[in-house]
């Protein structure tokens, strides 16, 4: 009971001298300490798992990956016999002259029935790299998954941050017109007494009125950042609690940040799945220039009630083998040969673009989190001292010793140092983000969030093998 008396009255003091709530919200999240919050607080863990599940963003690449894997199964189709049933039956008006000069008419119903199955033996090996390059597909759309994934909760991050900061900055403001209006007054009365002139009560109505537009437009941004969170996490924000920064999940230096991204980052990944698939698209144009085998068997079963003919009804039965060799197509098969080696030199090209480009974020991530490291202290630090120098400017003036635009001007630099420390606290935890992000790790797994993670797999292996069926695993 004493401690929280205390803490009251610490409160309190800064508020009369300029310091409001802000500052003890944003040193709560430098210092990672998180005060007890209402039931209906939303801590930024919660708010992750939240967007994971909901985003339509990461629910739509989900679905365009779970057509992916349908490439496998078609591919697969290959290796499967072909069965077509046909039926055929009509209505035949017959009108014939015989020799004799008579004529025989006959109103016929024929009818055939037949089914077919062919089943490739050899096409150049098409069949097999066709699966292997849709195997290849898979494995690269999961890898742009999991980028969209990352590139989710950064958005989830950035716009959660982004709320605390307008809130924090909008208590600023007001705590800064509170101390205006307060200052205005006071100066009235001076005036009234004969202490200071009509200058001072106009320089203290100027800084009121610039507060309350200061404060108008921060408002302004905390309603739009709040209908951003709304839409990336899914819901309008409540509570907030502080939010942690991710240094423990990071790498320890710059040269394995560099090493962590060319390697693991989920867009360098799929790229050289790209690079593996044009490789294996090259071996499927090839193909089209190699033999090809077949088997065909048949059966059918007609009628037909001509009297003119032989027999009424007729049954077969075959099975045909044939090997086909292609000679000269027009050049097609060699075109698109040629065409298949230049995308898979283009798909190389892009993956060392993609690893650069992985390299240069990487380094851009690591130098803005040590960055925001020093800018948050750096903000503290001014802070505190320009808390400081309006205490005493304040003293001073009370002492005739100072002007009211010295006050005016002292209190001017501590809510704009306010300002930046609060959005050095917003970007200290955005760039612990995007590092880990920029290395390829900002995952469900890796920040432990309570959320079931989602597996590509499951998916994968409902549908890999199945030979029939219209509904999807999903029961659409």
């Amino acid at each position: 009971m004493i401690g929280r008396a205390a803490r009251a009255g610490r409160v309190m003091t800064q508020h009369r001298s300029g310091v409001g709530p802000v500052l003890a919200t944003w040193t709560a999240l430098a210092l990672c300490c998180a005060l007890p919050a209402a039931a209906s607080a939303e801590a930024l863990p919660e708010a992750l798992a939240k967007a994971y599940q909901t985003n339509p963003q990461l629910n739509a690449e989900r679905a365009r990956q779970r057509a992916t894997d349908e490439n496998v199964p078609q591919a697969l189709a290959g290796y499967r016999p072909q069965i077509v049933a046909s039926l055929s039956a009509g209505l035949q008006s017959v009108r014939n002259l015989l020799p004799d000069n008579t004529i025989q008419t006959a109103n016929l119903k024929p009818w055939v029935i037949g089914v077919t199955v062919t089943q490739t033996l050899f096409n150049g090996f098409r069949t097999a790299n066709n699966v292997r390059a849709a195997e290849l597909q898979v494995q690269s759309g999961r890898e742009a998954l999991r980028n969209v994934g990352q590139g989710v909760l950064l958005d989830a991050v950035t716009a959660y941050t982004n709320v605390l900061a307008n809130q924090s900055l909008v208590e600023a403001q007001r705590s800064n017109v509170a101390f205006l209006r307060e200052t205005l007054a006071v100066t009235q009365r001076r005036l009234n007494a004969g202490d200071v002139t009509p200058t001072d009560t106009a320089q203290a109505e100027a800084r009121l009125n610039r507060g309350l537009a200061d404060l108008n437009a921060a408002e302004v941004a905390l309603a739009v950042s709040q209908a951003t969170y709304a839409q990336v996490i899914g819901n309008p924000p409540s509570q907030l609690r502080a939010a942690e920064v991710v240094d423990r999940y990071l790498p320890k230096s710059r040269e394995d940040a560099m090493t962590m991204a060319i390697r693991q980052h989920p867009a360098v990944m799929a790229a050289g799945f790209d690079v593996d698939v044009a490789s294996t698209n090259i071996r499927v144009a090839e193909g089209a220039l190699l033999p090809s085998a077949s088997v065909q068997g048949s059966a059918s079963k007609s009628r037909n009630n001509d009297p003119t003919l032989g027999t009424f009804a007729e049954d077969q039965a075959s099975i045909v083998a044939s090997v086909t060799a292609p000679i000269y197509d027009g050049g097609q098969a060699a075109s698109q040969t040629r065409q298949a080696k230049e995308v898979s030199a283009q798909s190389r090209l892009v993956l060392d673009q993609v690893r650069n480009q992985a390299r240069t974020a990487a380094v851009s991530a690591w130098v803005a989190n040590e960055g925001a490291k020093i800018a948050v202290s750096a903000s503290e630090s001014e802070v505190k001292a320009a808390t400081v120098a309006l205490q005493g400017v304040q003293r001073e003036a009370a002492g005739g010793q100072r002007t009211t635009v010295d006050v005016l001007n002292s209190q001017a630099d501590l809510i704009q140092a306010k300002a930046r420390l609060i959005g050095a606290l917003r970007d200290r935890v955005i760039a612990s983000y995007t590092l880990l992000s920029a290395v390829g790790h900002l995952d469900v797994k890796t920040l432990s969030l309570n959320t079931p993670d989602y597996l590509p797999d499951v998916h994968y292996q409902q549908v890999r093998d199945a030979w029939h069926g219209l509904r999807t695993p999903s029961g659409q």
